[in-house]
């Protein structure tokens, strides 16, 4: 059963059944006067032994690497839209491990970061410092190349950006982000907005949602840690 998806489904189902919900409220249902002797039948009338727990345990630790397989399907099949006549790939960092690699795609002509996330509408603190950081790398990297993010929607990635929120706030809890940051600008920018009024020209900001329907409209959580700033490609899914 180890790593056979079917396999590990199937046996979860045994004890799930449709409705979660619904069989957690029939075993709590029926669980009354149990004892020591009734036990075990109880269990297998349930379906709840240990085949069952491990193949949750499988199923938490494939479910672990969906984002990362989102993440790299999802830039993979960006690729025939974005690639222009003459254009030419030199890199693209899918998944973690790819050390070396500083943003998620290079070509001859441009430089790329993605995020495959939906956002809520809420405060989305951590998705907005993973946004800042991705556009703030963008930035600062020399080159001539087009510099673009690619996201599900612009509407919030841009509405933050243009906003107020403080950049004390995004920066406070990242020292090594704030060093680089501060070395660049010192204390000439309060807010994202009066930062990216100035410098957000440079990254052209791409609704990826007509390529990628499956995923514009369902809740993806993004694969980086967004907490982590300015870290080795090989602890990023990219990766985020």
């Amino acid at each position: 059963m180890k790593g056979d998806p079917a396999s590990i489904a199937r046996t979860l189902a045994g004890f799930t059944g449709p409705k979660l919900t619904a069989t957690l409220a029939k075993v709590e249902g029926s669980i009354h006067g149990l004892t020591a002797g009734t036990c075990q039948a109880f269990l297998e009338e349930a379906k709840a032994g240990k085949q069952a727990l491990e193949a949750a345990a499988e199923m938490k630790r494939l479910a672990g690497q969906i984002n990362v397989v989102i993440h790299a399907l999802g830039i993979l099949l960006c690729l025939p839209h974005i690639l222009e006549e003459g254009e030419t790939v030199e890199y693209v960092s899918l998944g973690a491990g790819n050390t070396g690699r500083a943003f998620d795609l290079e070509t001859n002509k441009r430089i790329a970061e993605f995020k495959f996330i939906n956002w809520q509408g809420g405060s989305e603190t951590i998705r907005q410092n993973s946004i800042f950081k991705d556009v703030f790398e963008l930035i600062r990297h020399r080159s001539n190349k087009r510099k673009y993010l690619y996201v599900l929607g612009t509407h919030h990635p841009l509405k933050f950006l243009q906003g107020g929120r403080s950049l004390d706030s995004i920066l406070s809890r990242h020292a090594k982000l704030k060093r680089v940051f501060d070395d660049l600008y010192g204390d000439k920018f309060k807010k994202v907005r009066d930062w990216y009024a100035t410098h957000g020209s440079e990254v052209s900001v791409v609704d990826v949602s007509p390529w990628l329907s499956e995923l514009a409209e369902d809740l993806i959580v993004e694969p980086v840690d967004a907490g982590e700033f300015l870290t080795n490609r090989s602890a990023r899914p990219q990766v985020e």
